[in-house]
């Protein structure tokens, strides 16, 4: 009801498309437990505002969407389920070796081109 047809696909599944397409991961990041949290704001959020949910559309929606949030939840804190994100490039050196760049300027920090001059 919620996302039918919704699939979220191994690791093993995104890599062989990649593989095909001579594409180079150059990082890989898991976040373990990270979704299981944002599942958990959410529900309380939404139950903040149930009422209002159900007046915009009715009790049937709000204990399905509940039930979805709840479920997916645990998937991610008990059963394994995952979400990761992939850097991928065409140039095994178009990325330095390191995070630091990425959180170069948000932190104040040079980044990696800059730290090289």
């Amino acid at each position: 009801y919620i996302f039918p047809g919704g699939h979220i696909p191994a690791l093993s599944e995104i890599m062989e498309p990649v593989e095909k397409l001579d594409l180079v991961p150059t990082d890989v990041e898991i976040w373990r437990m990270h979704y299981a949290y944002t599942l958990r704001h959410w529900h309380d959020r939404f139950m903040a505002r149930r009422d209002e949910a159900a007046a915009l559309y009715d009790e049937r929606f709000v204990r399905m969407w509940r039930f979805y949030l709840v479920a997916s939840e645990q998937s991610f804190r008990w059963y394994g389920q995952g979400v990761f994100q992939l850097q991928i490039a065409r140039d095994q050196n178009a990325v330095p070796l390191t995070r630091d760049y990425l959180a170069g300027k948000a932190a104040g920090a040079p980044n990696v081109a800059e730290a090289a001059e």
